[in-house]
């Protein structure tokens, strides 16, 4: 199959399946993209700005090739269960894409009713709505080379993607897929510490997300242990140290680990 003849479409357009939807959008045409959702008009709205087509669940499972089951994982059951009887009389193959925590790829195929389904599990973080996201994924072993070419050329555009064992999937998103929150807490933190220097409230968050910003690249261009690259800013007696002396009274490195390792056992609990 070519791109060109492909069809993708999204159940549940929320936050990360929109964000999705959105990326697809930028190398395939939008009258290849099939778009619902429990609200008819917020598919309405997006198939708008995508020139892509709001349609209904079951339009989804009838027509498309990949097929991204976006709900809540405690809606997941309810929704592979309308849908299976239909998935379970096409005659041509297609591709279940998952992004729900917590549920594996043999879940996801007990609920629609059928094991021998092909899927990909994917956990996306909230970057892919700016192109610049991690989206770890694993496949199930009748997933062809074939569909995981034109899953990836299509979905390309989200960010990067990384392949990883489904047994590591869960930890994998908790650090990428949990992390853009945490993130967030110590960038709006870095903001106020500027504010309460005499910032303004715009030039400390442009300084601190930019400064982020660039601290990431610096890691993932040169390579080096995030440990080299602080000690490089950490002159002796100087500012730095200081600033870093109180992170550690605070105990920030434990703290940030503890939040990962709560997102991860939370993930397992979903599990049970």
């Amino acid at each position: 199959m070519e791109k060109r003849d492909v069809i993708f479409g999204f159940i549940g357009t929320g936050n990360m399946g929109g964000a999705l939807a959105r990326a697809v959008r930028r190398r395939l045409d939008g009258s290849r993209i099939l778009l619902a959702n429990r609200s008819p008009e917020k598919a309405g709205l997006l198939a708008e700005a995508l020139q892509a087509k709001a349609v209904k669940n079951e339009d989804v499972a009838r027509q498309a090739d990949y097929i991204f089951l976006g709900v809540k994982p405690q809606m997941m059951e309810g929704m592979l269960k309308e849908i299976g009887p239909i998935l379970a009389q096409r005659e041509k193959s297609f591709v279940l894409v998952t992004m729900a925590a917590g549920l594996t790829i043999d879940r996801i195929r007990e609920l629609a009713g059928e094991k021998a389904y092909p899927v990909i599990r994917i956990m996306p973080n909230t970057p892919v709505s700016v192109g610049e996201g991690i989206v770890l994924y694993s496949c199930s072993d009748n997933v062809t080379e074939e569909n995981r070419r034109l899953f990836l050329e299509v979905c390309g555009d989200a960010g990067s993607f990384s392949a990883i064992e489904e047994g590591k999937i869960d930890a994998g998103s908790a650090v990428a897929g949990c992390g853009p929150a945490f993130v967030e807490i110590f960038l709006e933190a870095m903001a106020d510490g500027g504010v309460a220097c005499g910032l303004s409230r715009a030039q400390a968050l442009q300084f601190a997300a930019q400064m982020m910003a660039g601290t990431a690249k610096l890691a993932l261009e040169t390579g080096q242990h995030p440990g080299v690259l602080k000690d490089a800013v950490c002159s002796p007696g100087g500012t730095t140290i200081q600033g870093v002396r109180q992170l550690e009274e605070g105990a920030f490195r434990g703290t940030v680990m503890n939040a990962v390792i709560a997102a991860y056992e939370k993930t397992l609990e979903l599990q049970r």
